[in-house]
Formats: C-alpha cells, sequence, structure tokens
C-alpha cells in the first residue's frame, strides 16, 4: 500500500525523461547556425572630418547674403519649434533654455536670469548674425558641450528666416550686415 510515493516519483521521473527527449529532438531538428561574427552590425553615420564641415560651410551662401532676402514671417513661422524649449516675449520666463528676446548683439552665456552651461559660459563674445548661423546650424558642434539638445536648422534660407526674426525681438534690432559683393 505504500506504492503511491513510488508512483509520484515515477511520474517525476517519466515527465523529466519526457523533457530531455523533446529538448534533443527540438535541438536536432531546429539546429542554430552560429555567425561567424557574434554580435549585430550597426550602421553608423561616420562624423565628417573638420575639412569636410568646413568645407560645406564655405559653399553654402554667407548669412549676410541670406538675410538680405530673409522673411520675418517665415521665421516667426520656423521658431515654433523653438517654443518647447524658449519663450520670445520681452521679459518673457525661462524655460528649459533662456528667453529668446534681445538675443542678437546679447553676450553668450550671461545674464537673462539663466542658468548656462560651463561652455556656453566659455565661450564668450556677442551673439553677432554669423555665430547665430553656425550655432542654429549645429549647437553642439559651434559650442561642444553646450546643453542644448536641438540637432539644429539645416536648411540655409529657414535659418535665415528665423535669424531675422530673432533680431526683430527687440528694442534696437541690431542693423543687418552688408551682403559680400
Amino acid at each position: 500500500m505504500d506504492s503511491l510515493p513510488n508512483k509520484i516519483i515515477g511520474a517525476v521521473l517519466g515527465a523529466c525523461l519526457v523533457l530531455l527527449v523533446m529538448n534533443l529532438a527540438a535541438s536536432a531538428i531546429f539546429a542554430p547556425k552560429m555567425p561567424e561574427k557574434p554580435g549585430y552590425a550597426i550602421a553608423v553615420k561616420e562624423e565628417a572630418s573638420a575639412t569636410g564641415k568646413e568645407a560645406k560651410a564655405a559653399s553654402s551662401q554667407s548669412i549676410e547674403t541670406l538675410l538680405q532676402s530673409a522673411a520675418v514671417e517665415k521665421g516667426a513661422v520656423a521658431a515654433k519649434k523653438c517654443e518647447a524649449c524658449h519663450t520670445f516675449q520681452k521679459g518673457g520666463p525661462n524655460r528649459v533654455g533662456p528667453n529668446l528676446y534681445g538675443i542678437v548683439g546679447d553676450k553668450k552665456g550671461e545674464g537673462r536670469g539663466f542658468n548656462f552651461s560651463a561652455a556656453m559660459k566659455a565661450k564668450g563674445g556677442a551673439w553677432t548674425y554669423d555665430d547665430l548661423d553656425k550655432f542654429i546650424t549645429d549647437p553642439k558642434a559651434f559650442i561642444p558641450g553646450t546643453a542644448m539638445g536641438f540637432a539644429g536648422i539645416q536648411k540655409d534660407s529657414e535659418r535665415a528666416d528665423v535669424i531675422a526674426y530673432l533680431r526683430m525681438l527687440s528694442d534696437n534690432p541690431v542693423p543687418l550686415p552688408k551682403a559680400a559683393k
């Protein structure tokens, strides 16, 4: 009458035997093909060399030329994408980034009641049209270490429109630079 524990042990051993046979059969049927080289190939965009970036910048029109035909209205529309992090009203609050009213000609990394990154503070100088153009094109390239996570505006005319709009956000707009002939 003590056969119940023997039956339980037999059932457990039988189940283990069935699992072992199924595992061996599955391994034989579905044999994995091991890659020659372990891991996955990840496609990475190659960094352009400094000379490549300079050549690209040299081939496009200068910001002085682009500003001559820039449209403030188009710049106001294009700057909408900046409103997630910046405000544009006089005396407006800072957000993730500083308020941009009166930015053209203002000092980099100073004032505005904003805690700028160390890289921005170290850059120094005033925001010229050329500096704004370079920064808006690729913030991380112009000021390595900046906290600004924006990828940049690649289209020259759109960038010029945004800069023209920023210029108008001032009590005394900085005069437009003369285009080189």
